[in-house]
């Protein structure tokens, strides 16, 4: 939105959201957000009666569909904040006017400055027991400790998030980006996650994951390894029946799911030219409704940086009903063509004679490119080996890697040299 509205004192923005919302039919906000809010305001400045305002609100909040997290006792709305790309305080505090109740973050987002945005705000509303925060820690140089160091180094490493989050205690704690079922075998991180919950740090434990998520979901419910998971779903799945089958599943044994890339890693989509024919917010309401019309699934966490994105978000938690457009959209072939989403299944691996790490660098293009979130692609650019990084593909003219769903990898390597190599 304009450098106008960015301004607004947060009175004004939660008068002008809640009638932009009102305005729009719950159904979905059009490009014209900016206008209709203004004429919003005018309107709400013209018109006496806080009182009636506050009872609007109320009625609002009262409006949106709110799910189980499993067995946790937690109870949300459908759509969350998913705060790893905003670093504005003001989207936290619109977000929970408009209704939104968890916030999702990490200890690694923007090197622990994300957690203490968070926190603060939480803290200066003064809703710290009326909302839900989630946060997540990782383990490296795990090879190289202990089972009884890794587990005191992982409760070390949620003290710290507490403290940047300034409170006693999260809602959910995560192992962060569990990358394959393997990685489930290290008990110690879990049973860090237990004393946490047992010492009344943290009242739900879980998992994150994009990567072999129908893998790492089946053990979790096999082995009943935590109360959560936070997987990756997104419109592209669509096909993938397996992966269906596991969310399903896992909701039956009472697993919370919540879901993130519900809108196929960003706004700035890899191949816009294949729906020019389409607005931008059509496209990300249909998305998010897809995900949350899977009953299994409690809520999303998309990302947002501004404020005319929140509204079309936090829009689908009074209505999961499609548009007419939306069906149109959601039912159109070059879709997951479109879409380009990498599915981080590492099949490609195999097609790279230098076994470059190759679903990494795709996520990393994904946080550049789609999110322009730098830091947390430098993240993830760094986890990867020397060997297998991005300055290896310098030896090739041609990247002849090979996805065997719909991403253009050389074009996103090519990108990614001008970037970094």
């Amino acid at each position: 939105m304009s450098d106008k509205r960015s301004d607004l004192s947060r009175r004004r923005f939660i008068s002008t959201s809640l009638a932009g919302i009102a305005a729009a039919g719950l159904t979905g906000l059009g490009p014209r957000l900016a206008d209709a809010q203004e004429e919003a305001a005018e309107k709400t400045e013209a018109t006496p009666g806080e009182g009636a305002a506050a009872e609007g609100a109320e009625k609002a909040e009262a409006d949106i569909i709110y799910r189980d997290l499993g067995k946790t006792g937690i109870r949300l709305p459908i759509v969350s904040m998913g705060a790893m790309n905003s670093d504005n305080p003001e989207l936290v505090k619109g977000s929970y006017d408009m209704g939104a109740r968890h916030f999702d973050t990490a200890s690694l987002y923007a090197f622990g400055r994300n957690e203490q945005m968070v926190g603060k705000v939480i803290k200066e509303m003064g809703v710290r027991d009326k909302v839900v925060i989630g946060t997540k820690e990782r383990l490296f140089g795990r090879g190289s400790l202990s089972d009884a160091d890794a587990r005191a180094k992982f409760i070390k490493l949620a003290e710290g998030s507490l403290k940047r989050l300034q409170t006693d205690y999260v809602d959910i704690v995560y192992i962060h980006s569990v990358g394959s079922a393997g990685e489930l075998d290290d008990q110690a991180s879990f049973d860090a996650m237990n004393q946490l919950k047992q010492d009344g740090k943290a009242r739900a434990t879980g998992v994150s994951t994009h990567q072999n998520m129908t893998e790492i979901i089946n053990r979790v419910v096999e082995e009943d390894l935590c109360d959560v998971v936070l997987t990756s779903m997104n419109v592209s799945l669509a096909d993938d029946a397996d992966f269906l089958e596991a969310i399903d599943r896992a909701a039956a044994k009472g697993i919370g799911l919540l879901a993130m890339k519900t809108q196929a890693g960003g706004r700035q989509l890899p191949n816009q030219d294949a729906f020019a024919q389409y607005e931008s917010s059509t496209m990300q309401t249909a998305m998010l409704k897809w995900v949350l019309r899977h009953e299994s699934i409690t809520t999303a966490i998309p990302g947002y940086t501004n404020y005319e994105h929140m509204n079309e978000d936090l829009s689908v938690m009074r209505n999961l009903e499609y548009t007419e457009d939306e069906k149109r959209f959601l039912a159109d072939n070059e879709l997951k063509l479109g879409l380009g989403f990498c599915h981080q299944c590492r099949l490609c691996v195999a097609s790279c004679p230098y076994g470059v790490d190759v679903p990494t660098l795709m996520r990393t293009h994904m946080y550049a490119a789609q999110y322009s979130n730098f830091r947390q692609a430098r993240a993830a650019l760094d986890e990867i080996p020397p060997d297998r990084g991005i300055r290896v593909c310098g030896s090739c003219e041609t990247c002849t890697a090979k996805c065997s769903n719909w991403v253009d990898i050389a074009y996103r390597i090519e990108d990614l040299k001008l970037m970094y190599a």
